[in-house]
C-alpha cells in the first residue's frame, strides 16, 4: 500500500494525517478539504516538519478528488463538529449528506479502497458510507472503540497510578452515551481490573468514559482531535502492516451477537484486507441487555437516516 487519503482538514483530519506521516507507513498522504487552501497549508506545514522529525511520507493538500486517485485507504473525518449541548445524533441531518457525497466522490477515483469513517454520529455515518460506496462490509468500518477504550484506559491509569501501556480493555455498542464498557475484559498487566479497584470507582470511570466526548466539548467548545486522530491512524497502521491487531471497531453485524444489518462496535481483527475477522464474545445476560439497548438506539438513528432518502 502506498497512498492514504484523509478527507477533512479540520482538527481530527489534520492530526490523523500528521500522525500517519510520523509513522512513515506509506509514500503519500493526501489531505482533502473543500477549504483547499487550509488543506494545502496544513499538509505543507506537516511536510516541513519531516526534516525535523525524520519521516519521508509526502503530504499533499487539495480540494480536488482527482488527487485522491487510487487511494488504498481513505479516512473520512469530514462533517461539522459537535458544539456544547449538541448530541451526536443532532449532527445527522448535516453530516449524512456530507459523508454520502464524500464517499461517492472517493469511489469515482479509487475503485476498491478501504474506508474508515470517523464522522459523527459514527455508527450511522459508517452505515451511510457503506451504502454509498457499494463496497463489502469488510472494507467499510468506523473508528470509535479505539478512542473510547483509550479514554477508559487513561482514566483507569490515573486512578490506579499505573502506566496506560499496561491496561487492556474492550467495549461494545454504539459510539456515545450507550456504549458498553466490559470490566470482565479489562486487565492491568494481565490482572483483572476488578482485583485492583473497587466497583464504585470502576463504575464512576465507566460513566465518565460514556460521556468522555461531551466532557471535552464542554471544556473546549468543540470536539476532541488528538486522541481521535491518533486512533484512526492506528487502524491505518494495522491495515498497512497487515498486523492483524484486534481492536474494537464499528462494524456491520449480520447475525453476530443476535443483531443483523446494523453497524455497532465489536472486536475485530484488522489486516491488509480490512476486517479479517469479526470476533463474537460470550456475553453474560447483563452485557447482552446493555448491547441490545445500545443497538436499539443506533437503529433509531439509522431509521432517521433512511428517512432522508439520500440514494
Amino acid at each position: 500500500m502506498s497512498k492514504v487519503t484523509v478527507v477533512g482538514a479540520g482538527n481530527v483530519g489534520a492530526t490523523c494525517a500528521n500522525v500517519l506521516a510520523h509513522k512513515d507507513l506509506v509514500k503519500e498522504v493526501v489531505l482533502l478539504d473543500i477549504a483547499g487552501d487550509m488543506a494545502k497549508g496544513k499538509a505543507l506545514d506537516s511536510w516541513q516538519q519531516a526534516p525535523i522529525d525524520y519521516y519521508s511520507t509526502k503530504l499533499k493538500g487539495t480540494d480536488d478528488y482527482a488527487d485522491t486517485a487510487n487511494s488504498d485507504i481513505v479516512v473520512i473525518t469530514a462533517g461539522v463538529p459537535r458544539k456544547p449541548g449538541m448530541s451526536r445524533d443532532d449532527l445527522i441531518a448535516t453530516n449524512a449528506k456530507i459523508v454520502v457525497s464524500v464517499t461517492r466522490s472517493i469511489m469515482n477515483h479509487s475503485p476498491n479502497p478501504i474506508i474508515i469513517v470517523v464522522s459523527n454520529p459514527l455508527d450511522v455515518m459508517t452505515y451511510a458510507a457503506h451504502k454509498a460506496s457499494g463496497l463489502g462490509a469488510d472494507r467499510v468500518f468506523g473508528m470509535a472503540g479505539i478512542l473510547d477504550t483509550a479514554r477508559y484506559r487513561a482514566f483507569l491509569a490515573e486512578a490506579l497510578d499505573v502506566s496506560p501501556k499496561d491496561i487492556q480493555a474492550m467495549l461494545l455498542g454504539g459510539h456515545g452515551d450507550t456504549m458498553v464498557p466490559l470490566p470482565r475484559y479489562t486487565t492491568v498487566a494481565g490482572i483483572p481490573v476488578t482485583e485492583l479497584i473497587s466497583m464504585d470507582k470502576l463504575n464512576a470511570i465507566i460513566d465518565r468514559t460514556k460521556v468522555g466526548g461531551g466532557e471535552l466539548v464542554k471544556l473546549m467548545g468543540t470536539s476532541a482531535w488528538y486522541a481521535p486522530g491518533a486512533a484512526a491512524a492506528q487502524m491505518v497502521e494495522s491495515i498497512v502492516k497487515d498486523e492483524n491487531r484486534i481492536f474494537p471497531c464499528c462494524a456491520c453485524l449480520n447475525g453476530e451477537y443476535g443483531l443483523k444489518n446494523i453497524y455497532v462496535g465489536v472486536p475485530v481483527k484488522l489486516g491488509s484486507g480490512g476486517i479479517q475477522q469479526l470476533i463474537e464474545l460470550q456475553l453474560n445476560a447483563e452485557e447482552k441487555a446493555l448491547l441490545n439497548e445500545s443497538a436499539a438506539h443506533v437503529r433509531e438513528v439509522m431509521t432517521a437516516f433512511e428517512a432522508m432518502d439520500l440514494s
